[in-house]
């Protein structure tokens, strides 16, 4: 165990990059953002003015040979088990992105690469501290809803763009790996699924609709939609003694990060949501607003830095990006077969 700071790198400076991990990074206690590798000038541009004390490389060797304790993966998802791959064989602990794998037999490959090796691995799944996720683990830790029956959730929104940019591996897979993480993290196992999908591409979709039947007995309906004008709602958890919904389109920490916002320069009061974002409960014919839980995505580097340390795990389990593979992997079957199927185990 170390109290010393953990001096960590990355890999890709895209809007990922830029604006989910490079501030992050830089904001979290015992953390330090000390090089970034991309060839592209008006990327290193960026870099200058985002971070100008920041040291760029052109290659993961020159990142590497600068001396790094841990790096962050986050390039177009056809390079993350490559890249993750190669560092973990470097001994370097690993933060990926998501989709952190395109299938799941990559992705079980890559962890038990990590496991063999020794060496730290952890999937980027910044959403399970989206504020309303954290107001919904919180209504389930107290019973507020009863037997939950129905968990919905959706990523719809309005692209200029007429289609989701190759670098995410598809709708499905971009917006999915949260979609379907969070419904694994708060309900378990799927059994079986049945999936619909809009494709645009070889393996590629702008719009998709997943049905899940999780070993608990809650049945959850996913939503992803690259150009919708009327969105769903964010959340809807319907249990036998109440509902609880949430109409605000997205936890707002992403937008405060694109506006320049970052843990360091809002202290207490970042991650908290106006109340007009709040989400509400019903019970028969009444209803009560719910005060939204402070966002936390400040806390994953957090932790993580606290996993290299030897003092925590690591903020998430990468066999849970297994799992979430192996139900992606299974919609996109169930999609093209027309029928719904069932979803293999992903046990160590």
């Amino acid at each position: 165990m170390t109290d010393a700071v953990v001096r960590i790198g990355l890999v890709g400076y895209g809007f990922g990059g830029r604006y989910f991990h490079a501030p992050l990074i830089a904001s979290a206690p015992g953390c330090a953002l000390v090089g970034v590798v991309t060839r592209s000038p008006d990327r290193r541009a960026e870099i200058a003015h985002d971070h100008p004390d920041v040291a760029v490389y052109d290659s993961v060797d020159g990142l590497v040979a600068a001396g790094v304790d841990a790096v962050t993966v986050c390039t177009p998802a056809a390079t993350h088990t490559a890249l993750t791959e190669e560092l973990l064989c470097r001994g370097l602990p690993v933060v990926c992105d998501k989709p952190f794998a395109l299938d799941a037999q990559a992705a079980r490959h890559t962890v038990e690469l990590a496991e063999g090796e020794g060496v730290l691995l952890s999937p980027y799944q910044n959403r399970r501290w989206d504020s309303d996720l954290l107001t919904i683990r919180g209504l389930l830790d107290v019973g507020s809803l009863g037997e939950v029956r129905r968990f919905e959730s959706a990523f719809e929104r309005w692209a200029p763009q007429p289609q989701p940019p190759a670098a995410g591996g598809g709708l499905l897979r971009d917006f999915g790996s949260h979609l379907v993480d969070q419904a694994l993290h708060l309900f378990g196992p799927v059994r079986r699924l049945y999936a619909e999908t809009h494709e645009v591409g070889p393996e590629s979709e702008d719009d998709f609709l997943v049905l899940l039947q999780h070993a608990s007995g809650v049945h959850t309906e996913l939503s992803g939609a690259w150009r919708q004008s009327a969105p769903r709602p964010r959340f809807r958890l319907s249990g036998s003694e109440g509902t609880f919904v949430v109409t605000a389109p997205m936890d707002g920490q992403e937008d405060a990060l694109v506006a320049g916002r970052t843990p360091s320069s809002e202290g207490a009061d970042w991650g908290r949501e106006p109340q007009r974002a709040w989400g509400t409960l019903h019970r028969g014919t009444g209803s009560e607003v719910v005060p939204s839980e402070r966002g936390r995505w400040d806390q994953f580097y957090k932790q993580f830095a606290g996993a290299v340390r030897g003092r925590r795990p690591v903020p998430v389990d990468p066999w849970d990006a297994v799992a979430t593979a192996a139900v992606l992997d299974a919609a996109r079957r169930s999609a093209a077969e027309g029928r719904s199927v069932d979803v293999p185990t992903t046990s160590r």
